[in-house]
């Protein structure tokens, strides 16, 4: 480990000083070696780092180094352009719309933090606070109308099929539930100057957001982080002299008054003894679901010196020298069919906990529990003189001065955000992560599963967060439930079938309308998350519990797939292309009756999308149920189904199709490339296996262009990537920090903030870097220009491999490869590779397509050097 500046280093004094001397000396030190040293002499570097640092905590045995002393030692780093351009995000003013705060989290609380100066607002939330309450969408029967829906569809006549399936297998209530902000802590400054120097950052390296300013010679520190050790998000106020510290607080509810038939979310605000403020409040109705949610957050002030005032719901400082703020909350959510338990007792657990630790002592948890996931993967890319520039600025001269260190500091973001937002025990990734500050959030930040859950948890395994999956792998088990129900009741099936959303409540029967809800593989494309998790990790013991999960969504398609007009081909029927509508017979827009809105309808048979989905579902099956030596027969006719699956085809265009008819599209520059999931994330198409279909792959992507929404982008950056196209891949990153990113590295989806384009993004540049889909590990397969030089440690590849590498001038200069499960490797890369392991030359053959190959012993190291 390389420490960072910010790195808690504490002895058994709780009386701290500044030591910022010893701090940015052993800070250069790491810093030098993170970029500067090869990976050979790592461990001896490290060794002599950790001699240097105790040797220099020796000059004083009571110091304890935090960063709250004055100035802070991240403000002072951004003044000597001395800090990682890769991991800090820094501005020179407040944000000015939620959009532009700062994210902390810990997987279930999170927070947004503007970073004012008269006034700080930091908007909060709780993962399990949504409108609703337990309930169900299935409709009994709607099986019984389906083979009059596929004959319409067959017969070329959509809009009567889309019309039959909105009466018949629409869920109900078509619409659901919506997640929910919960509070804003406000803090009302008592000064009036203005002020200088101003700073606010995000460190992704310790999680800690923070900003610092000067007024009348008196400079303000202020930092926030959210603690999964002690579940609670803590705001720190110091200021360089004593007793300069003035405000007032208060813990504010949010409720939804935009709509008044929403308006069942009551909340109340209330102080508690001396130093406590309490919200209480329940979750809103909605569409007839009664809100059975209960939630209760407090605020607990504690102060250096000064005076503490509570005035019924508002708290006022005075004359302080140090400020702490601990914010904690609770809802009786227990799963989704259960809300029984006491938020009361939940909250009150915590503050408990808290009230016997020292703030330093949960500081230093909260960084080294946040730093244990970070750290593991580090990506240097070449610095220029724009790496150091507030990260706006960054953004605003990417395309007239390279940058590449900026796409490290996104790829970073990325798993920052998966950190903050996705920890086990909690919910998945939402549409906006953990953030949200509406009541009524864009698309109800739900789980949206016709790419945009599947893109938030693409790069989790590769980015060597592999524990961070396990709320996604939950949550569809919990999706076989009603999944199950749905199978049954709509399409008289066995197995389990999901389709493009659900909610905290785990509903699973098509919502929306049938222009989105006749998506029936959105659980087939998350099963294939679980077969991901099993490629990186090797864990059969995993495989064996997740089989069942695995099966039941190939039983249903089994049952659920029909012939194809021409007697050969087995399609799904209904099915459609997300979210485009075709252009031929019988598409045109049409008054819906189900949203009631003009619009399209994009029902169809046999969608490439679905076919490919389901060739991977099957493959991955077939090829579980080998490894863990069950259902033979039945895997061989999965196999035989498989075989028939509509093949892709390539258009009167060029181009390839979305659809098994070949039509055209009502909007051709759609943001979705649903019919590309075949070459990336999934495993159908590839410039190896598959070149036939290579150019019009490359058809469909110029003509749709660059452009689109942050997911778009990011879907789009690790499609060049697999055609190895790297110049590309980095010009459309250029264009989405331009015009699809906040400045808060949030993306947007044409406005509304999204957390999925930024995820993706991580994916992709992982993509550009190593690739390992192909059963080969292969390296700088998609490598831009601008990033000629380098190194990537720590990321992950399929078959449970660890990656260290370094690159200078495009090539492999070394290689350090740890086996996790002891499996056989292949890999390639540019040049003649020797194997070491122990000092040893491991013996290797060279395949037909220039790739290695070598055995592997589980838990050895591997060095790969260009002879």
């Amino acid at each position: 480990m390389i420490y960072s500046k910010e790195s808690p280093i504490t002895t058994n004094s709780n009386d701290y000083f500044s030591t910022s001397l010893i701090v940015d000396f052993y800070f250069f030190l790491g810093q030098f070696f993170k970029s500067r040293i090869d990976y050979n002499k790592y461990m001896m570097q490290h060794s002599l780092l950790t001699v240097v640092f105790s040797l220099a905590l020796s000059l004083s045995s009571q110091c304890l180094l935090s960063a709250q002393d004055i100035p802070s030692l991240i403000a002072e780093s951004i003044d000597n352009q001395s800090f990682d351009p890769t991991s800090l995000m820094w501005y020179q003013k407040p944000a000015e719309v939620w959009e532009d705060a700062l994210p902390v989290g810990n997987g279930r609380i999170g927070a947004m933090v503007f970073g004012g100066v008269s006034e700080e607002r930091i908007q909060l939330n709780e993962e399990t606070y949504w409108s609703g309450g337990p309930y169900n969408t299935v409709v009994k029967g709607g099986y019984k109308k389906l083979p009059e829906i596929q004959k319409l569809i067959f017969d070329g006549k959509p809009i009567e099929a889309h019309k039959l399936f909105g009466r018949h297998l629409m869920g109900y209530p078509v619409e659901q539930q919506k997640y929910q902000s919960l509070a804003n802590l406000h803090l009302f400054f008592h000064k009036e100057a203005k002020q200088k120097n101003y700073k606010r950052w995000l460190d992704l390296a310790s999680g800690i957001s923070g900003v610092e300013y000067t007024i009348d010679g008196v400079t303000y520190l202020r930092e926030v982080f959210s603690s999964a050790v002690d579940q609670t998000i803590v705001v720190r106020l110091s200021a360089s002299k004593p007793g300069m510290i003035n405000f007032d607080t208060q813990l504010r509810g949010v409720r939804n008054s935009t709509h008044s038939n929403y308006a069942t979310d009551y909340f109340r605000m209330d102080g508690a003894g001396e130093n406590e403020l309490v919200l209480t409040g329940k979750s809103a109705d909605y569409m007839g679901i009664e809100g059975k949610l209960r939630y209760e957050a407090r605020v607990r002030v504690e102060t250096d010196g000064g005076v503490l005032l509570r005035n019924d719901a508002k708290i006022t400082v005075k004359n302080a020298t140090s400020v702490t703020i601990y914010f904690v909350a609770a809802t009786n959510f227990v799963n989704y069919k259960d809300v029984s338990g006491n938020e009361k007792m939940r909250v009150q657990e915590v503050l408990k906990k808290l009230k016997d630790k020292k703030y330093l002592a949960i500081r230093e948890d909260a960084i080294n529990d946040h730093k244990e996931f970070f750290d593991r993967v580090i990506l240097d890319l070449p610095e220029t003189k724009t790496s150091f520039l507030p990260t706006d600025e960054r953004m605003a001269s990417i395309d007239s001065v390279p940058d590449p260190q900026m796409a490290a500091l996104s790829y970073q973001f990325g798993r920052y955000l998966l950190i903050a937002s996705s920890r086990p025990g909690t919910q998945p990734t939402n549409l906006q992560g953990i953030w949200n500050k509406d009541m009524n959030p864009p698309w109800d930040s739900k789980y949206t599963t016709n790419i945009n859950t599947e893109m938030n948890y693409w790069a989790v395994e590769s980015a060597n967060l592999s524990e961070l999956s396990e709320p996604l792998i939950k949550m569809i088990e919990e999706l076989t439930d009603q999944g199950s129900q749905v199978a049954k009741e709509h399409y008289g099936a066995f197995g389990w079938v999901f389709h493009q959303n659900t909610d905290l409540w785990r509903v699973a029967a098509p919502m929306d309308g049938p222009t989105w809800g006749t998506f029936t593989v959105g659980g087939a494309w998350l099963v294939t998350h679980i077969w991901e998790h099993y490629l990186y990790t090797q864990d059969e013991d995993f495989l064996a519990k997740a089989y069942p999960i695995i099966k039941g969504s190939v039983d249903f398609f089994m049952d659920f797939l029909v012939e194809h007009p021409n007697g050969e081909w087995l399609v799904t029927n209904p099915s459609n292309s997300p979210e485009n509508p075709p252009k031929g017979p019988g598409y045109e827009y049409f008054y819906d009756e189900v949203t009631g809105m003009y619009y399209f309808t994009t029902i169809t048979y046999g969608a490439t999308m679905d076919m490919q989905i389901l060739k991977d579902l099957f493959t991955y099956y077939t090829e579980a149920a080998s490894i863990l030596g069950k259902d033979t027969a039945y895997a061989s006719q999965v196999l035989a189904v498989k075989a028939r699956l509509a093949p892709s085809q390539v258009g009167k265009d060029g181009s390839l199709q979305e659809w098994s008819d070949d039509l055209g599209q009502l909007e051709d520059k759609h943001r979705h490339f649903s019919h590309m999931y075949g070459l990336y994330p999934g495993n159908v198409l590839s410039a190896n296996r598959t070149p036939e279909f290579i150019d019009p792959i490359k058809a469909v992507l110029e003509q749709r262009g660059d452009g689109g929404t942050g997911f778009s982008r990011a879907w789009k950056m690790a499609l060049w990537a697999r055609l190895y196209d790297g110049e590309r891949a980095n010009s459309i990153y250029k264009g989405y920090l331009k015009e699809q990113c906040y400045m808060s590295l949030f993306a947007k989806c044409f406005k509304p903030l999204q957390v999925d384009g930024s995820l993706g993004l991580t994916a992709a540049i992982s993509e550009m870097l190593v690739q390992s889909h192909e059963g080969v590990v292969h390296l700088l397969p998609a490598l831009p220009d601008e990033w000629l030089s380098g190194s990537f440690r720590g990321v992950q590849a399929r078959g449970g491999f660890e990656v260290d590498m370094a690159w200078t001038n495009g090539s492999i200069t070394e290689v350090n490869l740890l086996s996790k499960a002891g499996k056989p490797i292949r890999m390639k890369t540019e040049g003649n590779l020797k194997v070491m392991s122990n000092g040893k030359q491991v013996a290797h053959e060279i395949l037909n397509d220039g790739s290695i190959g070598f055995t592997t012993v589980r838990g050895q190291v591997y060095t790969l050097t260009i002879k």
